[in-house]
């Protein structure tokens, strides 16, 4: 699929436009050990909670596996989550990038990566560690970048970022 750049006001569905097509993309074809076939980068735990809900909610008749990355709970249970192999890793940014500095996460599986809520990434500062993932991922990955307002920093990251969205 194309990339996407999705620019909606909060509470417009955003979610739902990502979510469903994703799980029936990921319904064919099964995740390995380490490596997640998708990523959804959120900006706080509370929204990848939310996401990570969703997701439960509407993949409820599909068989697919989840892992939630945030702050506040055991590495241990994340690792053990990763180590059985996921279709849909959905993180903060920092949370990943420890996993991975870590050696516990493979990222060169990642067939569609989401940013959601890319305006308060950038207002969290977490554009720096939203480049640098991008850079572990495939080249040939789909992209869905969605924002709520198109700042200057945000048009310059997708630009960078996105191929013909």
């Amino acid at each position: 699929g194309r990339d996407v750049l999705g620019i909606a006001q909060t509470g417009t569905g955003k979610t739902a436009s990502f979510t469903l097509p994703l799980i029936t993309m990921l319904a064919r074809g099964r995740a390995r050990a380490r490596m997640p076939r998708s990523l959804v980068l959120c900006p706080t735990r509370e929204l990848a909670a939310q996401v990570a809900e969703n997701f439960d909610t509407y993949a409820k008749h599909v068989k697919l596996t989840k892992a939630l990355l945030i702050g506040g709970v055991s590495f241990k249970e994340q690792d053990t989550l990763i180590d059985k192999g996921v279709d849909v890793l959905i993180a903060t940014p920092g949370r990943l990038l420890d996993h991975f500095e870590r050696g516990k996460l493979i990222l060169n599986d990642v067939k569609v990566m989401v940013v959601d809520e890319a305006d308060r990434m950038l207002d969290m500062g977490f554009i720096p560690d939203i480049e640098r993932i991008f850079g572990l991922t495939p080249f040939t990955r789909q992209t869905l970048f969605f924002s709520a307002t198109m700042a200057p920093e945000i048009e310059r990251i997708t630009n960078t970022f996105l191929s013909n969205p």
